[in-house]
């Protein structure tokens, strides 16, 4: 009886003995780069099924790294991140128990890096600065458009070499100056149109033509011919000197198209070339050869008087102007 009781007990007791618990799992590896050199420092992640199986290690400086004491059966994925290179994805991880998955070297490629370079061309810089000239007044009042402020100006194409002209000539301020100038040689019986207001309207008109034709020839066709900046390049540095010997030189002096100094041929010939268009309708007591050239060599004075101002005087009083000092 008693032997039939400890055999009908073995059930029983073998029901309340514990089945051992499945060895825990580990998954290693080395972060390399292609010329399989270590890549230390790099971020190592262990995603599993459930957070609590979610690890993140740091690359040793072997590169190395170790995800123990891991739930066997389960599905793993090891992400890798480090600056400069790709990221890194395994493919799908399930240890079984007690075994240690070895990725061997995880080999990371340098990441593509897209810049985006915006080419600026000389013609827009150059656009760019004559909008900001097109903004400089003396006393905010008289254009000064033909002074550059910028140390290396982009040079002028010819469309805008012709837009600063036609801008300067249009400009409000060339009419009440044509009219105040008038009003002076009216005064003074130059040239010899009548009086009245026939005679005002005479020298009105004469006077805005000098200048409309001196402007558009000397500051747009000349210098697209011959490749010419017709604006004033402020020095602002420098010794007195040199900024005198640099202002009265301008008339005569012109920077090119090409960055070279040369002979500027657009400012006298553009006096030039007006004065002798004045022969068509100023009055025959006032044309003649040596009255245009004479024309011209005031012209080239009133110039270097204008040039010596703009280096010394004018720039305190001009808006908007941009010298690099």
């Amino acid at each position: 009886m008693a032997c039939l009781l400890f055999v009908s007990s073995l059930p029983a007791f073998s029901q309340q003995v514990a089945a051992p618990s499945p060895q825990p799992a580990s998954i290693i590896g080395t972060v390399t780069d292609a010329q399989n050199d270590a890549v230390p420092g790099a971020t190592v992640a262990l995603t599993g099924p459930a957070p609590a199986d979610n690890h993140t290690v740091t690359a040793d400086d072997n590169g190395f790294f170790a995800f123990r004491d891991l739930r066997s059966r389960a599905t793993y994925h090891i992400g890798v991140r480090v600056n400069g290179f790709t990221d890194y994805t395994s493919a799908t991880l399930t240890p079984q128990p007690g075994e240690q998955i070895d990725l061997g070297d995880i080999k990371l490629t340098l990441a593509v890096v897209q810049t985006t370079v915006t080419a600026v061309s000389e013609e827009q810089i150059a656009t760019q600065e004559i909008k900001v000239a097109e903004k400089q007044r003396v006393l905010g009042i008289v254009p000064n458009f033909y002074v550059v402020y910028e140390k290396h100006p982009a040079p002028l194409t010819t469309r805008l070499k012709f837009k600063l002209a036609l801008r300067t000539s249009v400009d409000p301020v060339a009419f009440v100056g044509s009219a105040f100038i008038a009003a002076v040689d009216q005064a003074g019986d130059t040239p010899d149109y009548q009086q009245g207001w026939l005679g005002y309207g005479q020298r009105f008109g004469a006077e805005y033509a000098n200048g409309f034709t001196d402007i558009m020839i000397g500051g747009a066709i000349l210098p697209a011919l011959f490749h010419q900046d017709p604006r004033y390049y402020y020095q602002g540095t420098g010794t007195v000197k040199s900024r005198i010997l640099h202002a009265i030189s301008a008339p005569l002096i012109a920077p090119g198209d090409n960055g070279h100094r040369e002979f500027n041929i657009s400012s006298i010939g553009g006096d030039l070339a007006s004065g002798a268009i004045s022969n068509l309708y100023y009055p025959p007591s006032n044309r003649g050869t040596a009255i245009i050239f004479y024309g011209a060599l005031i012209d080239t004075g009133g110039r270097m008087v204008n040039a010596l101002a703009q280096e010394f005087i004018f720039r305190r009083f001009t808006s908007h102007s941009k010298a690099e000092e």
